[in-house]
């Protein structure tokens, strides 16, 4: 029998199962979208918001957030904004951005579809309305 030169050496896996708190919606605390902080309280003090609030936060700062940019966030939050703002024509941006705000919602394995963009130019500005479903809850409208 011949001798192995190499040891074998066996790895477990490092990705963890999907349990099934993965897709529960955490309470936490309450984001104010005009202030763009968080909400405070007459005491000053930040208020919960309920899970279902927190993961329309999580959509409407996901599709804000420009992916690659900050170092704090893993390559999978965002979506790339300034690249489909390089597109040549206002139907390619549009394609475009519909395709990296859908990608970067789907990474949450709480969201069951993106869909029904709408899109409102002001210039070189645009105003973007798309509808999403997560699981378990209604289907909510977005506007970023």
């Amino acid at each position: 029998m011949a001798k192995q030169l190499f040891p074998v050496v066996s790895i477990p896996s490092l990705s963890r199962p999907k349990q099934d708190n993965d897709i529960r919606y955490k309470r936490g605390p309450a984001w104010d979208f005009e202030a763009g902080d968080f909400a405070r309280d007459g005491d000053g003090k930040i208020p919960t918001a309920t899970g279902r609030d927190n993961y329309i936060a999580w959509c409407v700062k996901t599709s804000q957030t420009e992916r690659f940019a900050k170092l704090a966030y893993p390559s999978s939050i965002g979506a790339e904004l300034e690249a489909a703002k390089q597109e040549k024509s206002r139907e390619a941006t549009e394609l475009a951005l519909e395709r990296t705000i859908r990608e970067a919602l789907m990474v949450n394995p709480r969201t069951e579809y993106v869909r029904d963009f709408a899109f409102q130019w002001d210039g070189d500005r645009v105003r973007i309305s798309f509808r999403v479903k997560g699981r378990n809850i209604e289907e909510f409208q977005a506007t970023v």
